[in-house]
């Protein structure tokens, strides 16, 4: 008997599979840009009661790894994009990268339903194992917290709940009234409908409230739009190049200047003349740029600061990296151990990972800004491991690896999360974008059309709240509702779903 067989049993007839892969991808119709919570919504509850069918562990594996894996796969279609900037070498790899990462972390699913089917109270125990995994999802393997449950009401006033309970803790809050109505349709219901009413009015009660006043510092957001395919070709590159110091150049100088993600394609270690260009096209005022630097065989994706004639004022090097696109999982081990440096950020064949979070002192002005590089946007746990607290966030990042469609649109509405947990505004400045300038309750202020080239003038940076409950607590209230919900589904037996 095969290792699959003794772990999920015997496959499910094709109809249940088919219809537990179309529950889990309607729960992705909650994720940007559809942004339809109230169809994603239902179909989370009509999932959860296919993965509660089966009466056996096995069959309950199943059909948690068919209901993740249409989630996943629908929520992560982006994922093949990147194998399309070079398709003729790369693209033959897209359908197995879109595949293995939908079951992949389908089986985190998968998990959670068998755990459920040995538990007496099987429905509170799914929303218990579901609320756990989708935690363990951020963490695991240097977490992933893409696309969590949670993420549905991003474009509806219940996500100012967030900046009690962050993302995390919403997602867990989610799977419970969702099991609500499957104890009981009556009663179950209304107690779920009334739950989200209150935190609608809770949602609409927190935006009417007045912000601090903004800081009167003025950016320029340059969004260059340059297509990747194109990004580090040597002609191309000087075109995109002298593109960013015209924008930068156009018009008053602001006060601070800001460019995407790797938008520099020069390194300023051997090519020292750059710098000064780049604030001579700024009138002598700073300029953030994203840049690759070096030391030796070593190699960082950084966001510095630079001023005055070209002077480096700060440099900030991201340090969550993504696996297998920025670095590869030990790959310094293996040059440590056995002398294989084909995959070694040590001799430069990847990059290396920074210090951690960074809170950069930009003066009375333009105040203490928290850089976020690309990815690291989507974990909330870095901004709240900062060493202090910042008066606003940046994130530059090269959303044209995602390409045009959903990913780009997801990260951004991960990124507007940051803003309401921290209670910080952020701003963003992306290659295509989104390039925004969005406030501490999550609302976007001044925004820049999609995948164009131009810039974006924002005269005040807006005003901070004081350190929301999240900042504080973190993941304990997730956590909590889990041991809640766990421990209801050992002491109640809930009725079996037919």
């Amino acid at each position: 008997m095969t290792l699959r067989r003794r772990v999920f049993g015997a496959a499910p007839p094709r109809r249940e599979v088919a219809l537990d892969v179309l529950a889990g991808a309607a729960i992705a119709l909650g994720q940007a840009p559809l942004s339809a919570w109230y169809l994603a919504f239902p179909a989370l509850i009509w999932a959860m009661a296919r993965m509660l069918r089966p009466a056996t562990a096995p069959g309950a594996a199943w059909a948690g790894l068919l209901v993740g894996a249409g989630y996943f796969g629908a929520s992560l279609t982006w994922i093949v994009s990147p194998f399309f900037v070079d398709p003729w070498v790369y693209g033959w790899m897209a359908p197995f990268a879109v595949v293995l990462m939908a079951f992949g972390f389908g089986l985190f699913w998968s998990a959670a339903a068998a755990f459920a089917a040995c538990v007496p109270g099987r429905i509170f125990a799914l929303a218990a194992g579901l609320g756990a995994v989708e935690v363990l999802r951020g963490f695991v393997l240097t977490g992933f917290p893409w696309a969590l449950i949670g993420h549905m009401w991003h474009d509806w006033p219940l996500v100012q709940s967030v900046a009690l309970i962050g993302a995390t803790g919403l997602t867990v809050a989610t799977v419970a009234l969702a099991a609500l109505p499957l104890c009981s349709r009556l009663w179950g219901g209304a107690a779920t409908g009334l739950i989200l009413l209150a935190g609608t009015a809770f949602g609409y009660w927190a935006l009417g409230q007045p912000l601090p006043e903004g800081r009167a510092a003025s950016l320029r957001l340059v969004q260059p739009n340059a297509e990747q395919h194109l990004k580090w070709d040597p002609d191309q590159a000087r075109v995109l190049f002298q593109r960013q110091l015209d924008l930068t150049a156009t018009g008053t100088p602001a006060d601070l200047t800001i460019w995407p993600e790797t938008s520099v394609p020069y390194l300023l270690e051997y090519s020292p003349e750059v710098a000064p260009l780049i604030t001579a096209a700024s009138g002598g005022n700073t300029v953030a740029i994203g840049i690759q630097r070096v030391e030796g065989d070593r190699g960082w994706n950084s966001l510095r600061v630079l001023e005055g004639e070209g002077a480096l004022r700060a440099t900030y090097d991201k340090f969550h990296l993504v696996p297998f696109g920025e670095y590869m999982p030990m790959g310094d081990l293996l040059q440590d151990w056995f002398g294989i440096g084909a995959f070694a950020a040590q001799v430069g064949n990847g990059y290396s990972a920074g210090s951690g979070p960074q809170v950069l002192d930009l003066g009375p002005v333009l105040g203490r800004v928290l850089p976020l590089i690309c990815y690291e946007a989507v974990f909330p746990q870095i901004p709240r491991g900062a060493p202090e607290r910042p008066d606003w966030m940046l994130q530059i990042t090269n959303d044209a690896w995602f390409g045009t469609l959903t990913g780009p649109f997801q990260h951004f509405e991960q990124a507007r999360l940051r803003a309401i947990e921290m209670g910080l505004p952020l701003v963003r400045v992306a290659n295509t974008g989104v390039t925004a300038v969005i406030d501490a309750r999550g609302r976007v202020v001044q925004r820049l059309p999609f995948g164009q080239v131009g810039h974006l003038d924002v005269p005040v940076i807006p005003g901070a709240l004081p350190a929301p409950p999240y900042v504080v607590l973190g993941e304990i209230p997730a956590g909590l509702a889990v041991i809640v919900l766990f421990a209801l589904g050992l002491r109640r037996r809930t009725a079996r779903v037919a």
